[in-house]
């Protein structure tokens, strides 16, 4: 007999093959979403903590900026104005990644003997309001409410108006 014109017997499945047909997509279909939390959780997580490190940066940014000279009339008047100018600064930094925050800033007596004046600058991001990544059901218990950035600078009143 030619082996061309032999027709091949149908293949049975063993007993075992036959229970096993489907497992994988059992097994997809379970294990698929346990994955697909973990990654949402990695890159929500990261993305809350480049949004924090930003915050952070852009008070660091706008305390640096109060020490810029700035004309004025006053100790007071000065001190409005870099408290401004920081405040504008941090916004312009932030605005890369947070646009909706909140930008205060305080100006104390502090150092030895409250010879100095301090500039505080304060930033907040309502993160539960807008969310830089839309919330799971259930996942937003495990995340921060509002996120702070807060950064002061030490001014010498000699150097101040």
């Amino acid at each position: 007999m030619n082996a061309r014109n032999r027709q091949r017997a149908p293949r049975t499945l063993s007993r075992r093959a036959r229970t096993q047909r489907g497992m994988a997509a059992i097994e997809f279909a379970l294990v698929f979403p346990l994955f697909f939390v973990i990654l949402y959780a990695i890159v929500t997580y990261s993305l809350i903590l480049v949004a924090q490190q930003n915050l952070t940066l852009a008070a660091s940014e706008g305390a640096r900026a109060a020490l810029n000279w700035q004309s004025n009339s006053s100790m007071s008047d000065a001190l409005t104005r870099r408290a401004s100018a920081a405040c504008d600064a941090a916004k312009l930094v932030a605005a890369t990644l947070v646009q909706s925050m909140h930008c205060t800033t305080t100006t104390t007596s502090c150092g030895p003997g409250n010879a100095m004046q301090c500039i505080s600058v304060s930033l907040s991001f309502d993160y539960s309001a807008t969310p830089l990544v839309p919330t799971l059901p259930g996942f937003g218990i495990a995340l921060p409410n509002k996120l702070y950035g807060n950064a002061t600078v030490q001014l010498n009143p000699e150097n101040i108006q």
